[in-house]
């Protein structure tokens, strides 16, 4: 979202009924949101949120995501580095395997909301 979409926000009818209530929370500067952005774009891709949903519970190694998720280990591989690049996942080597892991709990919070929005809607 650039800051003239967040303003056009501010235009919307709902949004004037509650700032009469509410005064309007302040909005991040163009590097947070664009940084925020990239973050949600990371997560856009239905492989990438299973990625995610599997990292939350424990670290794993590309070969234990690629026998989980049913998906070869270049594609995997591919995956972990958008998220890497993203900062969602770090990998830490442990001998010969990368083990990778959330960079923090919010990105998975976001990817279990969304995925449990996704479920009502059904």
């Amino acid at each position: 979202m650039s800051i003239t979409d967040a303003d056009d926000l501010h235009s919307d009818s709902t949004v004037h009924e509650l700032s009469a209530s509410t005064p309007p929370a302040a909005l991040p500067g163009k590097d947070t949101l664009s940084a925020a952005g990239d973050i949600l774009r990371a997560l856009a891709a239905p492989v990438r949120i299973a990625i995610v949903l599997q990292l939350r519970e424990e670290q794993r190694c590309v070969h234990e995501l690629v026998e989980t998720l049913g998906v070869t280990q270049p594609l995997i591989s591919q995956h972990l580095r958008v998220l890497k690049a993203a900062g969602v996942v770090r990998g830490e080597r442990n001998g010969r395997e990368v083990l990778y892991r959330l960079v923090d709990d919010h990105l998975a919070h976001i990817v279990v909301d969304a995925v449990a929005h996704a479920e009502e809607g059904k």
